[in-house]
């Protein structure tokens, strides 16, 4: 009976998610709601209910102040000399430009948004792509690779899930993914060059042509901003900033303070160093209220979710049976073949209805094979909503990201999803090569 409410949970979550009939916010609360009450469990609601929400509340406090504090940064102007450096320094080389759109696009996705991160990225990059006309697929694709490898950081939108739909914390999950990270960022690195080496060949670009123009603009592109933004800017405060940004992230990784009080501490300083009129104070996290307290919220539903299923023993339920139909002998690769599929599984769900509906299944049908929960989220994040959620259909940022490149989403899913299928895969093997999870 408990087996059975659990997966009617789950298809219902995923029905009315996918299917856009409600908001993730109501689905993740009213559904499992709901089925306890079927099941009998309803004095009991109010309890789980709790007990989820304290699990969850270190990643929703650690998420809204990440958000809070990279806002101000880049209200701040901190991004602005990082940006004009790299224009400065791609000058005409399509090989170059190449590399530097995956470079830059990485730096702006520090603070974990999609959207500011095609916002920031392709106006600055794309009048180079047409004065040279070069294929604009390849600066969707090349933003999309290095914005979808940098969505694993510890505040991006799936590690926050997976961490708080199986109460993982975030030093667990995310640290022993660094290495991993940082070799699919070199990987990235290393496609957007071989695009623009193989662009440059094909406009025709001899190595005398690039030198002759002295492989940089003489007056290169310098991405526009509107008077209110110019007001906040703190050019004099790059240095500070950028230090602080070190500081608090170090602090983080290394352990030294748990990563919500590193990003309190992190916001404090800089709204401290670069508005510290109180009235400026107030703007600043105004202006970012609303899209940190939208995240916070939804990952406090999910706690509800979690709570329940959890509380309730539906999940619990779920795993023995999924587990039954799954060989022992076949068990310990279950964490690699997830993270193989782990992309175009974006393709198919959205990030709260897979890593709240579905990790848990099976992340404890795993558990029950004796296949260690961390293991199944870290192979999820190398690629659903990391390398897959900016050609997934599911995802408002994917439309922005061709609407401003100027594509249809056809040809950007057709040429930039073998790219990242390939990235996801790269960093599954070299995950399983340092023992991460095994083959």
């Amino acid at each position: 009976m408990l087996a059975f409410l659990g997966f009617l949970t789950i298809f219902a979550l995923l029905f009315v998610i996918l299917g856009r009939k409600m908001s993730a916010l109501v689905a993740l609360i009213a559904i499992p709601a709901l089925t306890a009450l079927i099941g009998g469990f309803g004095a009991e609601i109010g309890t789980f209910i709790t007990d989820g929400i304290k699990a969850i509340a270190p990643v929703a406090g650690m998420l809204l102040f990440a958000i809070l504090f990279f806002g101000i940064l880049t209200d701040a102007g901190m991004l602005d000399p990082i940006v004009n450096r790299i224009l400065k320094i791609v000058g005409t080389h399509p090989a170059r430009i190449t590399l530097g759109t995956a470079v830059l696009a990485a730096i702006v996705h520090l603070d974990g948004s999609g959207a500011v991160t095609f916002l920031v990225t392709v106006p600055a990059m794309l009048p180079l792509y047409i004065k040279l006309k070069m294929d604009k697929r390849i600066l969707a694709c090349i933003v999309a690779m290095s914005a979808g490898v940098a969505n694993a950081l510890p505040w991006g939108g799936p590690t926050l899930r997976a961490s708080a739909a199986l109460h993982i914390q975030m030093t667990e999950l995310y640290l022993p993914m660094v290495p991993v990270q940082i070799v699919g960022m070199l990987f990235v690195f290393a496609c957007a060059w071989m695009m623009g080496v193989r662009e440059q060949r094909r406009l025709g670009l001899t190595g005398a042509a690039l030198a002759g123009a002295g492989g940089s603009m003489g007056s290169h592109h310098v991405p526009e901003i509107d008077e209110a933004q110019q007001k906040l800017r703190r050019p004099g405060r790059f240095i500070p900033n950028l230090l602080l940004v070190v500081i608090v992230l170090a602090t983080m990784i290394s352990n030294v303070l748990n990563p919500v009080a590193c990003f309190m501490f992190g916001t404090v300083l800089a709204l401290m160093m670069n508005y510290p009129d109180v009235a400026e104070q107030r703007a600043r996290v105004d202006a970012h209220a609303k899209a940190a307290l939208m995240m916070a919220s939804i990952l406090f539903a999910a706690g509800v979710f979690t709570g329940i299923m959890k509380g309730s023993g539906m999940l619990t339920a779920m795993a023995q049976v999924l587990a039954a139909s799954i060989p022992v002998s076949l068990a310990s690769h279950l964490p690699f073949v997830t993270g193989l599929v782990s992309m175009p599984l974006s393709l198919v769900f959205d990030p709260d209805s897979f890593y709240f509906g579905v990790l848990p299944v099976l992340a404890e049908a795993g558990n029950t094979l004796g296949v260690p929960q961390v293991q199944l989220a870290q192979a999820a994040l190398l690629g659903q909503m990391t390398t897959g959620f900016a050609v997934s259909p599911l995802t408002p940022a994917t439309f922005l990201l061709v609407g401003l490149v100027g594509i249809d989403l056809g040809e950007h899913q057709r040429f930039t999803i073998p790219y990242l299928l390939a990235t996801t895969v790269f960093m599954t093997c070299v995950a399983a090569l340092i023992g991460l999870f095994p083959f």
